[in-house]
């Protein structure tokens, strides 16, 4: 909210309106999204699905995300912002109401895979609408807001799995009518969209060209937090907890990642990268095995667990910021939008795979196997980061550290580029 009240004092109520209704669906998008995730593996727990099923699930959603991150641009620009939004509205309600149908876990796969497509999609229209009405005075203020709204959508998300049960068609019901809700603020908004140019060739692998680091740190984000984000709710009903617990668990990860934006912020412009990425995948390492064992019932009264996934989120979400300004760093401002589209596909590299793989290892080895794996991903990154600092000299001129979020971001480029060759 002050932020709100910061943008008021600014700038014109015009704008502040336009605002207003892109973060309102940013809201609502992520409790519709957020809390799909959460409430199909405690589904499908209820209907005796297994650790590895629950895990296909998660990667169902992130072959849809990463096809929406490809393909939604071009649906943009053909039909524009407003027509795009409504059909990833439209998929994604549809998809979640459809989840009572059948309770097959092939089916709800393929219902995964077009929610994971509309979220894409829904954030390529938000983001590329949002930073259409800014400039280089405001981009940053505004863009801080955004993560702070993004990111509290999100908490609200894993709040909202405290009040649903699981496997009943008006959990679905109502998580689908929050992702209708997502329609109305645009819908209903009286700024003219923004036009965008003509695509750009997407070049996967370019990322690894320019920092192989960089690629092979946001693979171990897309492992990470994908198979916490849909393997989690598992592993804690396994360790014990209640629903509610569950859900306290998940937002506590939130919270965690919220605190350490900034931060993380300040070193990775004060320090070296590599010193800040070898810090917070330390970090990681620490927390994941403090979980995975648990020596301890609580501290202080409160569960030991709760505090681990606290410590989680806060290690290991600003790792994909940190990689991104890493990249950025040896890249040209020419290849921003290159970049940017390529750590996309590096990250869907990583969170393809990972839900499976640690639903996997939970049904063979118990629920503590999927902070191994985690543990292990970055234990590999701390020695290819040590590796990497041998190879490469540190770069003097550091372009500033900014939160990335894992969306279609390299959209933003293609308007930035339209907005200077026009002369804007």
């Amino acid at each position: 909210m002050p932020g709100i009240f910061w943008l008021a004092r600014h700038y014109p109520m015009r704008l502040i309106i336009s605002l207003s209704a892109l973060l309102l669906s940013v809201v609502l998008v992520q409790i519709g999204s957020g809390s799909l995730g959460p409430l199909d593996a405690l589904s499908g727990i209820k209907l005796g699905f297994s650790s590895t099923q629950i895990g296909y699930l998660g990667s169902a959603h992130f072959i849809g995300f990463f096809i929406g991150c490809v393909l939604s641009p071009y649906i943009v620009m053909r039909a524009g912002h407003a027509r795009a939004f409504a059909v990833m509205a439209g998929i994604s309600t549809i998809s979640i109401l459809l989840h009572p149908i059948e309770e097959n876990v092939l089916f709800w796969c393929v219902l995964r895979v077009f929610s994971g497509f509309s979220v894409a999609g829904a954030y390529t229209v938000i983001e590329s609408w949002l930073q259409s009405k800014l400039n280089n005075d405001n981009r940053g203020t505004v863009f801080s807001i955004y993560r702070m709204v993004d990111m509290s959508g999100t908490l609200l998300s894993q709040i909202v799995i405290a009040g649903l049960t699981p496997a009943h068609y008006v959990s679905y019901n109502l998580v689908a009518v929050v992702a209708c809700l997502a329609l109305i603020p645009i819908a209903l908004t009286q700024a003219t969209p923004p036009a965008l140019p003509k695509a750009q060739k997407f070049r996967p692998l370019f990322a690894y060209t320019v920092s192989p680091l960089a690629a092979i740190g946001i693979v171990v984000v897309g492992l990470t937090t994908s198979s916490f984000r849909m393997v989690a709710p598992v592993y804690a009903q396994q360790s014990g907890l209640t629903q509610k617990g569950i859900a306290t668990f998940l937002a506590l990860s939130i919270v965690g990642g919220l605190v350490a934006q900034l931060p993380a912020g300040l070193i990775a412009d004060r320090f070296n990268r590599r010193v800040t990425l070898i810090g917070f995948s330390l970090l990681s390492v620490l927390a994941c095995s403090l979980i995975a064992v648990q020596p301890v019932a609580s501290i202080g009264g409160i569960p030991f667990i709760y505090i681990g996934g606290f410590f989680f989120g806060f290690a290991t979400l600003p790792i994909y910021s940190v990689c991104a300004s890493h990249a950025s760093d040896f890249a040209s401002a020419d290849d921003m939008l290159s970049l940017s589209a390529s750590l996309i596909f590096f990250f869907a590299i990583g969170a393809v795979t990972a839900p499976s793989v640690a639903g996997f290892l939970i049904e063979m080895y118990g629920p503590a196997a999927m902070f191994n794996l985690i543990l292990l991903a970055h234990v590999l990154l701390l020695a290819y980061t040590g590796w990497r600092s041998l190879r490469r000299p540190v770069v003097d001129a550091l372009r500033p550290y900014r939160y990335m979020p894992r969306t279609t971001l390299f959209i933003l480029d293609f308007v930035r580029g339209k907005r200077k060759s026009s002369g804007e």
